[in-house]
């Protein structure tokens, strides 16, 4: 039976295995997408994998490649707001209609292979393998020029690998999802890299000693040479800037300086690098000349990464970010240290069970005056109570306050900010979760990643 709003497709996805389960096979996705003549192999695909920065590296590669006038299409993960934010044409979300209209296509497919699955004693496809057949297809009819998959865990095992990437890219690894991907930083990066087997060339961000071997020794197998972070391509500088940053990358083919960047922190000019020396190596990097460096300028100055240092409010000065995990943490430390003039920060921290709630609290010790404790609307939170002892633990109780749900919790912050005596000093973080973010979002009203709608 054909659905007919958008509220009965989330429904029906939500009816399948959450995101955060996963089974170590691409079967299910390999038959949907062969029944569907692999529409993933109708356009070029840029892969984007690692721990942290694959969501804002994706956009800033969809944006760049964009305003050198390609079609692009952009699938992103999780979403805060909307699930139509996970599927962009040309920098767009698509609309709740046309969601609808591409699933209802491709729905007898699945069905198909969800009763094989089951029959064999397996389980239908997932909401993540489903929303990423119905992105690939998506992008197969519009059609598009190039897709930017971002991949959602992991890399060899990922419902997106059933593309053949153009270009590889993997952003940073550090421990994260050890239950799927293996409790040390190799094992880690191993699955990651399940993303170059298949790809014509690869792209390395800033990683760390262990991770690195493990991924070059990838290349190598692959018979590709990787264009690596702080080797082959980097940052030059980076300055503070009126929204922003005003960065000089070194890329493949060459400099490119004076670059605004409308997003903060050192991690996202690393992050803009990478993207750069990605669409330098999908666009043909070889001994060409640089890129057009006011083409570059223009994609660059328009990227938006919502969730990601995102300042939702003034007065005091509210900001949202989307880390949940230890390296996520220290990245936005030092971004608050390093982009803002605080005298002084009050976090709203959620979190989900299975993070490293103590890493993150560690990580952002520092530069943390108070930390308000809430609880994501997940069955995956970890218990408000649970939270605030092991806060306690790394902050010690004069800085831990137990707070309600997100609204009465982010009252609580701002109330503490205001009655700092610096006006304008204090600023609130709301961070940890990225369903926590989505909330807090919805909560401010806020949100520009589902005002515009593809027509």
């Amino acid at each position: 039976m054909s659905i007919t709003s958008a509220q009965e497709l989330w429904d029906e996805l939500e009816s399948r295995w959450p995101e955060n389960i996963i089974e170590p096979s691409l079967a299910r996705m390999h038959a949907v997408a062969n029944l569907l003549g692999d529409p993933q192999l109708a356009y070029p695909v840029i892969q984007v994998a690692g721990t942290n920065g694959k969501s804002s590296a994706a956009r800033m590669i969809e944006a760049v490649l964009r305003s050198f006038g390609l079609r692009t299409g952009l699938y992103t993960s999780p979403h805060l707001v909307d699930p139509t934010e996970r599927i962009c044409l040309d920098g767009v979300s698509i609309s709740g209609e046309q969601a609808v209209s591409a699933w209802n296509d491709i729905e007898p497919f699945i069905s198909m292979v969800d009763h094989n699955s089951i029959a064999d004693g397996g389980p239908q496809l997932s909401y993540f393998e489903a929303m990423t057949i119905l992105a690939y297809s998506v992008f197969a009819d519009a059609p598009v020029d190039v897709a930017i998959i971002e991949v959602g865990l992991g890399g060899t095992w990922d419902a997106t690998s059933v593309c053949r990437p153009a270009v590889s890219v993997v952003m940073p690894v550090d421990l994260d999802h050890q239950e799927y991907l293996g409790e040390t930083l190799v094992e880690i990066a191993g699955e990651k890299a399940g993303i170059i087997l298949n790809a014509e060339a690869v792209v390395l961000g800033p990683q760390q000693p262990q991770a690195a071997a493990v991924l070059v020794a990838a290349c190598e197998s692959a018979e590709l040479i990787p264009a690596r972070f702080g080797v082959e391509y980097g940052v030059n500088s980076q300055t503070l800037a009126l929204g922003g940053q005003l960065i000089s990358i070194h890329g493949l083919r060459g400099d490119y300086a004076d670059v605004f960047l409308p997003l903060f922190g050192e991690h996202q000019a690393d992050n803009a690098a990478v993207a750069l020396a990605a669409c330098e190596t999908f666009l043909g990097s070889g001994l060409l000349a640089p890129l057009d460096i006011d083409v570059v300028r223009e994609g660059f100055a328009s990227v938006k990464s919502p969730g990601r240092l995102d300042i939702v409010r003034t007065g005091p000065t509210v900001i949202v970010d989307v880390a949940h995990n230890p390296h996520g943490a220290k990245s936005l430390a030092a971004a608050l240290e390093t982009s803002f003039t605080f005298v002084g920060i009050v976090a709203v921290v959620g979190m989900l069970g299975e993070k490293d709630a103590v890493g993150f609290l560690e990580a952002l010790s520092p530069i943390v005056s108070q930390v308000v404790i809430t609880e994501p609307n997940s069955p995956r939170a970890l218990p408000a109570g649970e939270l605030a002892r092991l806060a306690a633990e790394v902050l010690g109780d004069e800085r831990v306050v137990l707070g309600g749900d997100l609204a009465s919790s982010l009252g609580e912050a701002i109330g503490l900010a205001d009655s700092s005596g610096e006006y304008g000093g204090v600023g609130v973080v709301v961070t940890g979760s990225v369903v926590l973010v989505g909330e807090a979002i919805r909560l401010l009203g806020e949100s520009d990643t589902t005002t515009k709608k593809v027509k």
